[in-house]
């Protein structure tokens, strides 16, 4: 835990920070009422049964979209299911199991939706952990890499020839603030217990995020209609907040707020009007500044070799 606070107490205490974290802009460049009728449109969003991930499912929801909420609790999915259908309405509001520890799992459960036979037009990465120990996926990955970035990326994978087959459509993978603080990846000790405290463990795995939308746009999305970015939701009231830096609760933003950049993204024609690609948004819709390190195409390039052959090398011992 003291970990977690003294990352965040130096993410706060960066300067070139500051601006992002203590002035969210009082004019909001996008919002809920913005968000466009979805009706026909299907969407996926990890980590949806709480915090900003529950109101980006209940706005998609909201707004007529066919809603796949993703999580590894069904009792919890479950619950937050029927507070979407009570508060929107909307009766398309469904839970499907996915476990972002174990590769086994989200090849299941990309398999679930698959054989639905729906199309898919917006994927939005939005679960993510923080563990205040050391600990391993079940494939014997470091979790916050496993979870934060492995698991999101066979996922899309998995499900990019049915997004493409549903295009237009968007990917939206959440990132965070933290990538700024973050310098480069260290693949050689991400399972070294002794190599890094849990706030570099994390920064780097949010690091990952971005620069794996990068690279999925070179490898997979040039001439697509397909519209990958990654965005940082913003300094958000959430349970992580409230664990690891209470006293800047003052400074932060409603998990509501939270969403609406992640939706910005999923939902908004200025995507496909400017052709955003590969971008990186804060709140609230406004393009923001990545760090060097997420400009590096070759380290990008790096990620998503070492990415994929770690997933088949674990694949294979199953």
């Amino acid at each position: 835990m003291l970990a977690l606070r003294s990352l965040m107490l130096k993410i706060f205490q960066t300067k070139k920070m500051n601006p992002l974290i203590f002035t969210h802009p009082e004019e909001k460049h996008f919002t809920f009422d913005k968000i466009p009728d979805l009706a026909g449109k299907v969407a996926i969003v990890t980590g949806g049964n709480a915090g900003i991930g529950y109101f980006i499912c209940r706005e998609l929801t909201r707004k007529n979209a066919h809603v796949f909420l993703l999580g590894r609790s069904i009792e919890k999915g479950q619950a937050a299911i029927e507070t979407i259908k009570s508060e929107t309405g909307n009766q398309n509001v469904e839970f499907l199991h996915l476990n972002l520890k174990s590769l086994k799992s989200v090849k299941e459960c990309a398999e679930n939706f698959l054989a639905r036979n729906l199309p898919l037009h917006i994927l939005i990465n939005n679960a993510g952990v923080i563990p205040s120990t050391f600990s391993l996926t079940e494939d014997g990955i470091q979790e916050e890499f496993g979870v934060n970035h492995v698991g999101h990326f066979l996922l899309t994978k998995l499900l990019l020839p049915k997004i493409k087959a549903s295009q237009p459509a968007r990917i939206v993978n959440v990132s965070s603030m933290g990538h700024l603080i973050a310098t480069g990846i260290e693949f050689e000790e991400l399972n070294d217990p002794n190599a890094h405290d849990p706030g570099k463990r994390y920064v780097q795995s949010k690091l990952a995020n971005i620069l794996f939308t990068d690279e999925l746009n070179r490898r997979y999305l040039e001439g697509e209609q397909v519209y990958s970015n990654s965005i940082n939701p913003g300094l958000a009231n959430t349970s992580l907040l409230r664990r690891t830096a209470e006293s800047y609760i003052s400074s932060s933003i409603s998990p509501e707020d939270g969403a609406i950049t992640t939706l910005y993204c999923a939902t908004s024609p200025e995507i496909e009007e400017k052709n955003y690609r590969g971008r990186y948004f804060v709140p609230f819709g406004i393009e923001g500044k990545k760090s060097s390190y997420a400009e590096d195409d070759d380290l990008a390039k790096r990620l998503w070799e070492f990415t994929e052959n770690l997933i088949n090398e674990k694949l294979l011992q199953k």
